[in-house]
This record gives structure tokens, C-alpha cells and sequence, in this order.
């Protein structure tokens, strides 16, 4: 497949070409080429064992690739180049902390090692909403906390390119949502986000666009909505359980699949109008809501089966490539 090209007078902040990387007999990251746009905000997606976590790594410069070539910002990431790292923030999934320090000293300690000042950390921990926990002892903090000071490590020294490797798996969903403001306060001031997650309703709203990896290689790369319109999955009617026979449902015009599913009734079409018009003339429309099609449609028709319990992917039996 072929990535979006870049003219030659606006590089990418990132540019990987035909990256492999290999774990014994298990091939982590398949050929895989992308750029990522300056100010861009790109989500990595795709289950477990998919090499989002590899790709990521060696983006960062943490990981090297077995071959193929990575730059980012006009750089080789690897071997470690120390000129990278005052301009990118690196938030993992196994942070470390200086867990006897307070939030507010482990921060000003992070800011330091990056030539920050201390405003910078009073700054970042206001962004992230833990001055209320500013201080108390790293090792006292809850785990969403912990979460939300790991991010705030990797912001505190404004670096131009950031990497968040799953920023919203601990935090509940209040935090969830104000840790989204963030984000899109950071890519309005320019800077340029990669991003792993598995929360489908949050690549969709933050994405600029996202990479759906599958088998360590990418199945698909285009902004969200025109993935989920490319893909044309159904539309989805739920009503009452009980206020229509479900025979007499699926019996009606325009619908492909009738089930119950948490106490509604179901409806699956792809002329939710024709449907409507039908429900309509037989019990009316109230209680009646509709469902269209998501990210999250798009995602488990390429992923197809769930991890296996050793963490790798199932291979799906068809892969069906989107293009921007």
C-alpha cells in the first residue's frame, strides 16, 4: 500500500519506510510505511499483539528496527540521538516516577533534566488537573493519577512532537474527557501527536486521521469519517423490547438483521429512513433511537477476532485497505 505523499518543501515530522521488526518467530512490525504531518494528531489502532507498542518504540528511538528507515524531525531516532529529545515528550505505558518526591517535585525534578523552568511544572500540572495533588507523595497517588503525572512528564518541556502510548487506560471518564482538552489545546498551539489507544469513541473524536494496524502491518489510514463512510456499515434502530414480535421485525422493509440485544429490539439497515417509515406505521417513533455507523464498526471488520490469549492477533481473512 501507499502512504499520503508530502510535497518535497514540507517534510513530515516523521517518516517511516518498509519497517520490520521481528521477536523470534513473531513478526511484530510487517513492512510497514507512513508519514505523520507536521501539527498532525495520529492514532495508532488495532488489538493487542498488533506492534502499535513496537512501532511507537521505534518512532521514539527506544527500539531499533530490524531494517527499513525511520526519521523524525529530519533525524535518525536510532541509535539514540540526544538532539531529539528536548523536542519530543514520551509518555509509555510502564512510566517511571521518583515515587518519594511530591507530583509537584518529581515535575520541577523532569522540567530540570530539560532546562524548564519551575513555572513550567506549576504550568503542566495545572493542564493535567493534579495542583489539588501537587502535594502529595508519587507512591500516595492514586493509579489514573499516576497516569495523569506521567503525561504531565511528557508535556512539561513543551516538546514540538509527542508520543502517548495508551494516555487514558486508568483515568475515569471525567478525567477522560478533560485529558481531550488537553490534547486539542496542544495540537491548536502546532504540536504534532502520536498516539496509541483502544477507546474507538476517542480516536474518533481527536484524530486528524488514524492507522488501524493489524498482523503488524497497516489495514488502513484515512481521517475517521471517510473510513467510516468508505466502509458502509449499517445503521442501527433500537427499540423497546417487546413492543414489536422480533419475526415481524426482521420480516420488515429494508432491514438486514433483527436481534435483542441489552433489553432493546435492534434493527440493522442501511436505509434507516425506509425502516422509520415502517416502524413508524406500526408502533410509532417513541423510545425509538438511532445508532450510525462509528470508527468502532471499521476497526472490528478489519481486526476481525479478538487477541488470542498469548496477546497476538488472529490473522482476519481479509484485509480491506482505505486510502486517503
Amino acid at each position: 500500500m501507499t502512504t499520503d505523499s508530502i510535497p518535497p518543501e514540507h517534510p513530515a515530522a516523521i517518516t517511516v519506510t518498509d519497517v520490520r521488526k521481528r521477536y523470534g518467530d513473531r513478526q511484530a512490525v510487517d513492512g510497514i510505511s507512513l508519514d505523520v504531518r507536521h501539527g498532525e494528531f495520529l492514532g495508532l489502532l488495532g488489538p493487542n499483539g498488533a506492534g502499535k507498542t513496537t512501532l511507537i518504540e521505534i518512532m521514539e528511538g527506544l527500539r531499533e528496527a530490524d531494517s527499513g528507515t525511520v526519521r523524525v524531525l529530519g533525524h535518525s531516532p536510532w541509535p539514540r540521538n540526544t538532539t531529539l529529545l528536548p523536542r519530543i515528550g514520551v509518555q509509555t505505558q510502564a512510566s517511571a516516577f521518583f515515587v518519594r518526591q511530591t507530583a509537584r517535585e518529581h515535575l520541577v525534578t523532569v522540567a530540570g533534566l530539560y532546562r524548564a523552568d519551575r513555572a513550567a511544572a506549576d504550568r503542566t500540572l495545572a493542564a493535567v488537573g493534579l495542583t489539588g495533588q501537587q502535594d502529595v507523595l508519587v507512591e500516595n497517588l492514586s493509579g489514573g493519577q499516576r497516569q495523569r503525572l506521567a503525561i504531565a512528564s511528557a508535556l512539561v518541556h513543551e516538546p514540538e512532537l509527542i508520543f502517548l502510548d495508551e494516555p487514558t487506560a486508568a483515568l475515569d471518564p471525567q478525567a477522560r474527557r478533560d485529558l481531550w482538552e488537553v490534547l486539542r489545546g496542544l495540537k491548536s498551539q502546532g504540536r504534532t501527536i502520536v498516539y496509541t489507544t483502544h477507546h474507538l469513541d476517542e480516536a474518533e473524536a481527536l484524530c486528524d486521521r488514524v492507522a488501524i494496524l493489524v498482523g503488524g502491518r497497516i489495514a488502513a489510514l484515512d481521517t475517521p469519517h471517510r473510513l467510516v463512510t468508505a466502509a458502509g456499515a449499517p445503521s442501527r434502530l433500537l427499540l423497546p423490547a417487546g413492543r414489536i414480535d422480533l419475526g415481524q421485525a426482521a420480516a420488515l422493509p429494508g432491514v438486514d438483521r433483527a436481534s435483542v440485544q441489552g433489553g432493546s429490539l435492534v434493527l440493522e439497515t442501511a436505509v434507516p429512513g425506509r425502516v422509520l417509515q415502517a416502524v413508524d406505521a406500526l408502533t410509532g417513533l417513541d423510545g425509538v433511537l438511532t445508532r450510525t455507523a462509528t470508527l468502532e464498526d471499521v476497526y472490528l471488520e478489519l481486526t476481525g477476532a479478538a487477541p488470542t490469549s498469548d496477546g497476538a492477533p488472529e490473522t482476519p481473512t481479509t484485509v480491506t485497505e482505505y486510502q486517503a
